[in-house]
């Protein structure tokens, strides 16, 4: 498959949820109010710059505990350059050779052990967009380079040390929801959905290679760091390498694609990925339950004209479904599918198509789609497809290009918002996902 230019993608995310109105499976409208909830008025860079200092405090109550069993025994020794916040008008400090300059980022300096800030746009514009939670998130990550320094881990290429930091901050995240922070209450659903949301507009550019001297990974490759660490802990973090890490991000296969983006236009995108998935199916369905598969319909519609179901209630209430009764799949295309391709990219059909036939898959061989177990083995599933779309060889059909794993993060985020009444969060969902990524069918057992 080939990648369209995404864009402020994070931003379409965090906001495509109230336009869309679209319902998944029997999930409502997230016009009720229950999406992305209002974030009240803007947090003051005062306000922003104390959340920084709450969680710097934190950082260091959890390594203090968390640090000497992976150092055998040696104790956690703080940050000793101090703390810095910068602006325009006052620089950060030197950082070894470079010269102190105004950068609207947030760093760690080995030379003189410190953390800096840009307390003038960057800190206050994450607070602002995506919450108190990602602020910490930031300061969680640099004081992880300072771990890494004090545990002899920096001998790693940058795309590694940057995710195990990440996956640092996760090991945070797991041990303020574990109840032992005064600083941050445990988080809840909506603000890790806003976390991702973040490392979206954090990520790289598309096409940028692993290999990159500056490169940090994909979107999908952070939150998986960042989850590996929630659900595994620091231990887990530390033993990164570049020979155990694995890496999705990767960079344009031609100069024609790279000029172009690649993106398959929308009709291309419906049918193309439609027969794709389809294809995928009849060949691994017999894996799962033993039987054929039979093919399954994909109906387009107009949301005045939607096809009739009897298992769906009213008709036209749902953007998308899997009809059991009529053994098909249908979606709206005059809204849902286009705005999901415009705001998002031509992997965000592919994630519809993935998730309408993993449903398929689930009801075909006798399992439940809904709740939150049947959700997340949907999501599952549907990341199986992609796996085997990573995984091609060139010249096979399609396959997955640079960006399109966060052209599904994105889609999970606006559809699990969407679906804001579910068991299972976007957080939860796009986990699952990862799963089904990474580990193929096996990795849905």
């Amino acid at each position: 498959m080939v990648k369209t230019r995404l864009g402020r993608i994070a931003a379409a995310a965090v906001t495509l949820a109230f336009g869309l109105g679209c319902a998944i499976g029997n999930l409502p409208s997230p016009g009720n109010g229950n999406g992305v909830a209002d974030r009240g008025s803007a947090p003051s860079a005062d306000e922003a710059d104390a959340t920084v200092r709450a969680a710097i405090g934190d950082v260091e109550r959890f390594w203090s505990a968390a640090y000497p069993k992976l150092s055998g025994g040696v104790a956690f020794q703080k940050v000793a350059g101090g703390y810095h916040p910068y602006t325009t008008q006052e620089p950060p400090p030197a950082c070894g050779q470079q010269r102190p300059e105004y950068q609207p980022n947030a760093f760690y300096c080995p030379d003189g052990d410190f953390i800096a800030w840009d307390a003038e746009v960057l800190i206050p514009q994450l607070a602002a967009d995506y919450g108190r939670l990602l602020v910490a998130v930031v300061v969680a990550h640099e004081y992880g380079h300072a771990v890494q320094e004090r545990l002899g881990l920096t001998q790693q290429p940058t795309i590694v040390l940057e995710q195990q930091a990440d996956c640092f901050a996760g090991s945070w995240i797991a041990d303020v929801a574990a109840g032992h922070s005064d600083a941050f209450a445990a988080p809840q659903p909506q603000q890790l959905d806003n976390t991702v949301a973040g490392l979206l507009s954090l990520r790289d550019q598309p096409g940028v290679s692993a290999q990159a001297p500056q490169a940090h990974g994909n979107a999908f490759d952070r939150v998986r760091a960042l989850q590996e660490g929630i659900e595994q802990g620091p231990a887990r973090c530390a033993a990164y390498s570049a020979d155990n890490l694995p890496v999705t991000e990767i960079p344009f296969s031609s100069r024609d694609e790279a000029a172009s983006g690649g993106d398959l236009p929308y009709g291309r995108a419906v049918t193309e990925l439609g027969d794709d998935v389809q294809a995928y199916w009849k060949r691994v369905f017999p894996q799962l339950s033993g039987s054929a598969w039979p093919p399954l319909k994909i109906q387009p519609f107009d949301p005045s004209a939607a096809p009739q179901c009897r298992d769906r209630q009213p008709a036209g209430a749902e953007s998308a479904f899997y009809c059991p009764s009529g053994d098909f799949v249908a979606f709206d295309n005059r809204q849902l599918g286009p705005q999901l391709y415009r705001h998002i990219g031509d992997n965000a059909v592919g994630m519809l198509l993935g998730d309408l036939f993993a449903r398929a898959v689930q009801v075909r061989r006798g399992q439940s789609a809904d709740g939150r177990a049947g959700q997340l083995t949907v999501d599952c599933l549907a990341g199986t497809w992609a796996n085997d779309l990573l995984r091609r060889p060139a010249g096979d059909g399609l396959r997955l290009s640079p960006g399109d794993l966060d052209e599904a993060v994105a889609t999970l985020l606006v559809l699990g918002r969407a679906a804001a009444t579910a068991d299972a969060s976007a957080f939860d969902r796009i986990g699952a996902f990862r799963n089904g990524v990474l580990g193929g069918l096996p990795g849905c057992a």
